[in-house]
Formats: C-alpha cells, sequence, structure tokens
C-alpha cells in the first residue's frame, strides 16, 4: 500500500531575485541614514578650536566615525545592489551611479581620516603647536563633507532618479524629489565654494532635506513594496524555495 505523508511544515515563502535585490537595496539605504547622531557627535571638535589641546574622553567623536564608516560601506552596497537591475535602462548611467556612490564613499572616508587623526593627536598631547594642525584637519573634513555628502549626492540623485524615472520602478513623484533638491543643493555648495556663504545656510539645508526624503523614501518602498512590475524588469530569473512537502512510500 501507498501512503502520502505530508509533514506538519509551514509552506516556505518564495522570494524571487528581483525582490531580494529591492530588500537588500532598500535595507542599505535606510542604513545610510545611522550618521544623523554625527551633528551631536562631532559638535565638541568643530566648536571648539583648541580642542587639540585639551583633554577628556573622545568616545563620542569615535563612534561618530565609526558611524560614517557605516554609511560609506552602504553607500557602494547601494550601487552593487541596484547596478543589475538599472543597467537594463541604461547601462552608461547605471555605471556613473555606482561609481558616484564609490567617490561619495570615498571622500566620506578621507572625512573620517582627519577627525581621527584630530583625536589622535590630542591623546598625544600634541600641545598648543599643534593647533594650526587640528585646525586644518577640520578645514579637510569640512570640505570632504561639503562635496562628499553635499555635492555627490545630488549628482546621485540625477542619475539613479533618471533611472527611476525612465523605467517605472518606483512612484515617479519620488525620483521627483531629488529632481527638485539635486539643483538646489549644488548651489548651495556653489555659494560655500565662492565664499556667498558658510556650509550651513538655509539653501543647503532645504536641498539636503529634500534628497533625504527622496532617499529615504526609496529606501522604505523598496523594502516593503519592491520594484514596480516594469520591463526592465523582465526576465530577471526567479529563485524558488524547497519544496513544502516530501512524499514517502509505505
Amino acid at each position: 500500500m501507498t501512503t502520502t505523508i505530508q509533514p506538519a511544515t509551514k509552506n516556505r515563502v518564495r522570494m524571487d531575485s528581483i525582490r531580494k535585490t529591492a530588500l537588500v537595496a532598500g535595507v542599505l539605504y535606510l542604513l545610510t541614514f545611522v550618521s544623523i547622531p554625527t551633528l551631536a557627535l562631532y559638535s565638541a571638535v568643530r566648536t571648539d578650536p583648541n580642542f587639540i589641546t585639551g583633554v577628556g574622553p573622545d568616545t563620542a567623536i569615535i563612534i561618530g566615525g565609526v558611524l560614517e564608516i557605516i554609511v560609506a560601506l552602504a553607500c557602494i552596497g547601494t550601487g552593487v545592489a541596484l547596478y543589475p537591475v538599472v543597467k537594463r535602462q541604461n547601462e552608461g548611467v547605471a555605471l556613473g551611479f555606482v561609481s558616484a556612490r564609490v567617490l561619495e564613499a570615498a571622500t566620506i572616508f578621507a572625512g573620517v581620516v582627519a577627525i581621527l587623526a584630530i583625536v589622535s593627536l590630542r591623546q598625544a598631547g600634541a600641545g598648543e603647536e599643534a593647533v594650526i594642525t587640528g585646525q586644518a584637519l577640520l578645514s579637510l573634513h569640512t570640505w570632504t563633507t561639503l562635496f562628499g555628502q553635499g555635492f555627490l549626492p545630488a549628482v546621485n540623485a540625477l542619475l539613479l532618479g533618471s533611472l527611476m524615472y525612465k523605467s517605472h520602478l518606483v512612484p515617479r513623484i519620488l525620483p521627483v524629489l531629488g529632481f527638485v533638491g539635486a539643483p538646489v543643493l549644488v548651489a548651495s555648495v556653489a555659494g560655500v565654494l565662492f565664499g556667498i556663504w558658510g556650509p550651513v545656510n538655509p539653501l543647503g539645508g532645504i536641498g539636503a532635506l529634500l534628497l533625504a526624503v527622496w532617499e529615504f523614501s526609496l529606501g522604505v518602498w523598496l523594502v516593503v513594496k519592491g520594484f514596480k512590475p516594469a520591463p526592465v524588469t523582465a526576465g530577471i530569473s526567479s529563485v524558488s524555495a524547497l519544496p513544502a512537502h516530501t512524499q514517502s512510500d509505505l
């Protein structure tokens, strides 16, 4: 006699490769927001011109550096994760997006090195003669932040936004936020470059807010909804889970 036995296990969820790509990219985009606390963590070194000659714990600054490193790695991850999908829309623009993300990460790393160099000199007791060096390193961090987290995100918004807008992979309102915020942020950076205003200015705040909403909304959408059905995703193979039941002959 032959009997079919079905084990009492739940059916495994089937998730195709395009959904996994969207999920990974969305998580990485949300991970890029972990550096927000650095505004407070770096306050001591930014506001005190003689910080390098002082004493006390530097834990907050080190934590800020670690958070920025996480952001830099997440930046690279978003480019790598999205490339296999967005290259189907335009491979040249997709390569440009990945390159810009890597360059953005490189500038963040450079800024972290400058900040941690200040901490190292302070812990070594460099003294008054190191004040100018400390201010130079802080200036380096300011400029790498301006270009790495100001100008380059605007470039990324235009590149990725154009790919998402044309491919219909996400609602078009999302990349439009990037299209609006990018030129505003570029104008802010140009104003700082030519000495019209300081690194912190209202125009930069508006542009940064718009790009933050664009990237955060993109991350949430990719995690919750994934990519919308679109011609560019056609043909991407799906990965199926193992069968949820087995048969045995008795």
